[in-house]
């Protein structure tokens, strides 16, 4: 919601107080001053005036999990183990993922409850790369970074996929950065070419890069750094 209908939502306040008050410089938002009218006001934002609180708001929390192969993307699964289930916070049940994985492929997964973060991790107009490892079962040519670059046809949605970039690693390994998250897009990529893909592990999204330190199963924090990136 913006700070402004907040606000005046408020009966404390009419909307002339809310622009005076604005304009003063006086309401802050997660401990940061506002004087724009359109900031937004989440469900975990804290939000003073002066020295008044009036929304207590949550703490905003932000992971990085190494995510291991069988386990599922996902909040609740009945049959198998989950992301969150690695993860031993309270109120875990208010985190989301931010950018999911298939229930095989390991790596990088970031899980937050930071509704806007997430959103500009992963919408497709900010086109940040995410980048994998891949293992195929048979060698990798030179024309598979050729067709990706130009992008590939997906029938069943009707579309031609973002330029990608392939670094080839060795005869059946390469490095993949693309800047969508299609159903099984990277699979599918390499499924152009009647070769399967054997591994895939995630190893950065945009700026964010997997910790080294982080064993498969493994989770830390975020740092403020890593959180002021996205």
């Amino acid at each position: 919601m913006r700070v402004d209908r907040f606000l005046s939502n408020l009966p404390c306040f009419n909307r002339k107080q809310v622009r005076l008050l604005l304009v003063e410089k006086r309401v802050r938002i997660d401990g940061k001053v506002v004087s724009d009218p359109h900031s937004e006001v989440r469900e975990f934002s804290r939000v003073e005036v002066d020295s008044d609180v009036l929304q207590v708001g949550k703490p905003l929390r932000h992971f990085m999990l190494h995510k291991p192969a069988g386990c599922v993307s996902a909040t609740k699964d009945p049959q198998h183990p989950t992301v969150l289930d690695l993860i031993h916070e309270p109120d875990k049940d208010e985190l989301h993922i931010a950018g999911r994985l298939d229930f095989n492929t390991t790596g990088l997964m970031l899980i937050t409850n930071d509704g806007s973060w997430s959103r500009r991790l992963t919408q497709p107009q900010t086109k940040l790369p995410k980048v994998y490892y891949v293992e195929t079962e048979h060698a990798i040519g030179p024309e598979y970074a050729i067709k990706f670059s130009e992008g590939l046809y997906f029938a069943f949605e009707d579309l031609t996929t973002q330029p990608a970039g392939l670094e080839l690693l060795g005869t059946k390994c390469a490095r993949l950065s693309i800047v969508e998250g299609r159903y099984h897009q990277v699979k599918r990529m390499f499924g152009h070419f009647n070769n399967k893909v054997m591994r895939l592990h995630r190893e950065r999204m945009g700026p964010l890069v997997l910790d080294d330190a982080l064993k498969p199963g493994e989770y830390r924090p975020l740092t403020v750094e890593e959180i002021g990136l996205i």
